[in-house]
């Protein structure tokens, strides 16, 4: 505790305490929310890096593979929205905690999985635990900071979900090639334990504000229908499905792009798409934090990254695409883009409802993304196994942005 002089006429000067600032700990929540959100999504997202694993390891074709990712989404399309009314009404630190438990007994069960349709059934499970900890962590930091700084700090702690699929994409190729397919799945359940260990330690919720205004409820008969159909969050929704595609293209193709088409070695595609998501993990923060001080808004943000990802996407398109360097170069340039959109996207759903309609607000809008997340990746692996071409993976990401792009951008004016 710091302390300061105090002196009074006629006194001899005196030694007093000034009192901490109860707000200065939200940078620890900050932290440990990101920390947490890279524990436990550290296995779904690195599952890219380590597709030429498990395609060998278990006979998949592109398409089973896609399948995985889906597994582990298809559970958070309903709980989701549950766990954001649970979010509403209970601490963080049990919903948050206890989701990223069950992530992690589910993982550690995936390393007895005798073969696919039983691996499928594990990332199903382990998604209902995911589903608490994705909006429980963004709540957490929303009710810890201001407008002011909620862009940057949402930016930062949803970095932590490239940022562990980077650790995971760099990991788990070394793990799988010496141990097997399923010590990948057992790091991945002891790094979810651990992730739920320190927000369940750690985490506390934001002191009462004094002096100012009290917090904006929702209004009397304020539904959760008007919340749907307000121009906000379908312009939220209808953004955030189409770049959510697009971030998951990319961490699943990634490495099988290169690999085949880019004529690379595994090892180096990976590293690859370390590169790409280490650059979304920075975009999500400066993105984010440039959000905060446009004038035209979080949407404008999120705006500017559908516009790059279209043009990125289209370069593959071309034979430029099919060059190794240009290839890796665009993939980073996506994976900045392509992933980065999530700050200033989350901040804005954050700040689309009263606050006691927050926890609603964000599983509403990342369940609408999980339509699109579970959808995709076998989507994209059925065009490449049919096709024998990456070209129709690639255009109907061009094509859903563009859609999405052109409708809110409709919406807005």
């Amino acid at each position: 505790m710091r302390q300061r002089i105090r002196s009074r006429p006629g006194h001899p000067m005196t030694l007093a305490a000034e009192p901490r600032d109860p707000w200065r700990y939200r940078w620890v929540v900050l932290g440990v929310a990101t920390f947490t959100q890279a524990a436990a999504g550290f296995f779904v997202q690195g599952i890219g890096s380590i597709g030429v694993h498990l395609q060998q390891g278990l006979e998949l074709s592109t398409t089973q593979l896609g399948l995985l990712v889906s597994a582990a989404q298809l559970a958070p399309l309903a709980g989701l929205l549950a766990a954001g009314e649970l979010l509403d009404r209970v601490n963080e630190r049990w919903v948050v905690g206890i989701g990223a438990v069950v992530v992690a007994l589910c993982l550690a069960a995936g390393g007895l999985a005798p073969g696919y349709p039983a691996l499928l059934a594990v990332l199903f499970v382990a998604g209902i635990g995911y589903s608490a900890v994705q909006p429980g962590g963004s709540k957490s930091v929303a009710a810890w900071f201001d407008t002011s700084r909620r862009g940057l700090a949402m930016g930062i702690r949803q970095a932590g979900l490239p940022l562990g699929a980077a650790l995971a994409s760099a990991a788990l190729p070394f793990l799988a090639e010496a141990y097997g397919w399923r010590a990948t799945l057992v790091a991945g359940g002891a790094m979810a334990l651990l992730g739920a260990a320190v927000f369940m330690a750690c985490y506390r919720r934001p002191p009462v504000r004094s002096g100012g205004a009290a917090r904006r409820p929702a209004p009397e008969g304020y539904s959760r229908r008007q919340l749907l159909r307000s121009p906000a969050m379908v312009r939220i929704m209808l953004s955030g499905t189409s770049l959510i595609a697009t971030q998951y293209g990319v961490g699943v193709l990634t490495v099988l792009y290169l690999h085949k088409t880019a004529a690379l070695a595994v090892g180096p595609a990976a590293l690859i798409l370390v590169a790409a998501q280490l650059a979304g993990a920075a975009g999500r923060i400066v993105l984010a934090a440039l959000s905060d001080r446009i004038a035209s808004g979080r949407y404008a943000t999120v705006a500017a990254c559908m516009i790059a990802v279209i043009a990125g996407m289209t370069v593959l398109l071309t034979p430029a695409g099919r060059s190794p360097a240009t290839a890796a170069a665009v993939l980073i340039w996506l994976g900045f883009f392509g992933y980065g959109w999530y700050g200033p996207w989350v901040a804005a759903v954050a700040e689309a409802a009263p606050p006691d309609r927050t926890g609603f607000a964000l599983g509403l809008a990342m369940s609408a993304n999980q339509i699109a997340i579970i959808l995709i990746p076998p989507l994209l692996g059925l065009l490449i196994d049919t096709s024998g071409s990456f070209t129709p993976a690639w255009g109907l990401l061009i094509a859903m942005t563009l859609t999405a792009l052109l409708a809110t951008a409709r919406r807005r004016s």
